[in-house]
């Protein structure tokens, strides 16, 4: 998958960049057609202490799945973004994969 990771008005670290690509990898284990992630970084309204939005779109043959979050923190955030994501990927896993049912 490759990653891409945008932070419109300031500078992340490596750290910051490095925690959200390993966990953002621990996504291929879930589906194996996972293109590409692209990640946004932001700070919004600075008055505020969940001022720091990750959003992340998934980029995935015939449906793309996205997901934002607010938090204090980007990490917080993006652990969040990628939580939510992965519950997606279990749902339309389990939508293309319907168990039999018996009555």
């Amino acid at each position: 998958m490759k990653i891409t990771i945008q932070t419109p008005g300031f500078k992340a670290t490596t750290k910051l960049l490095s925690f959200i690509t390993n966990k953002l990898r621990k996504l291929e284990h879930l589906h194996s057609g996972i293109i590409e992630g692209d990640v946004i970084l932001r700070l919004e309204k600075a008055e505020t202490q969940n001022n720091k939005l990750c959003e992340i779109k998934l980029a995935i043959p015939g449906n793309d799945l996205f997901a934002s979050k607010r938090n204090e923190t980007f990490e917080e955030a993006s652990t969040k973004v990628i939580e939510t994501l992965k519950r997606q990927l279990s749902d339309q896993k389990a939508d293309h994969n319907p168990r039999v049912k018996i009555h």
